[in-house]
């Protein structure tokens, strides 16, 4: 099992260190030799920036494992726009559907926002392992219990906060989970729209509360970035 990440080649040992360093919740609670018969049924995926991996309403037939870069979950509205629902990690799987005995259709796209690595998982041999494994399962179902504790908050946040304090609550999210520490802060690649589908605003606020906190000398916003002081 081998793929190019950038200039570099992952071999099939350098994915395992890879995934033990992530300890992805999907793995959790499985024996060292059951996490290797997991690994061995994946294939390395490439993900070029922009690519669509996953397609809303197309068949779910395969689960992904980000080992590195970011990719993201997004929907379309009837009038062809994109909504941007959640961020995809290094550690986290897309496709969950794919588990499911009842063929299914992916819920959302998912598309690829930096050059990225994922490990991927065909639907017959996912469904097979979780078969054998059925901590799979108990995990992916974590997983979506997380998912639905995520929209709870969001529901809360949109129905008793303001639009400033929900734009604050995804920067917060987004520094822990993407930022990069550079000279000057911590830089988040994060784009406007990505920023208020998040907080659920408009992106007319964001760039207004952006520039607001930037004369304030908390953050410097830049096209498709942000630097946090």
């Amino acid at each position: 099992m081998t793929a190019k990440l950038g200039a570099s080649v992952m071999t099939a040992a350098e994915a395992a260190a890879r995934v033990s360093e992530l300890a992805p919740t999907f793995l959790e609670g499985l024996a060292p030799r059951e996490v290797a018969a997991v690994l061995e049924a994946a294939r390395l995926r490439r993900l070029w920036a922009g690519a669509v991996i996953a397609q809303e309403g197309e068949s779910a037939d395969e689960v992904f494992l980000l080992l590195g870069g970011r990719a993201q979950h997004f929907t379309t509205t009837r009038e062809g726009d994109k909504i941007v629902v959640d961020s995809v990690l290094p550690g986290e799987i897309s496709g969950g559907r794919a588990l499911v005995q009842k063929p299914m259709g992916y819920l959302v796209s998912t598309e690829a926002v930096a050059n990225s690595l994922a490990l991927v998982w065909e639907r017959s041999a996912i469904l097979l392992l979780a078969r054998r494994y059925p901590r799979l399962l108990e995990n992916a179902l974590l997983i979506a219990s997380d998912y639905l504790a995520h929209y709870r908050d969001l529901h809360v946040a949109v129905s008793h906060e303001t639009a400033s304090e929900r734009v604050e609550r995804v920067l917060e999210k987004a520094t822990r989970e993407i930022g990069q520490k550079v000279p000057g802060g911590i830089e988040l690649m994060i784009r406007n729209e990505e920023l208020a589908n998040q907080a659920n605003v408009t992106v007319f606020t964001v760039s207004r509360l952006l520039s607001e906190w930037q004369r304030k000398g908390l953050l410097v916003k830049g096209r498709g970035r942000i630097v946090m002081k």
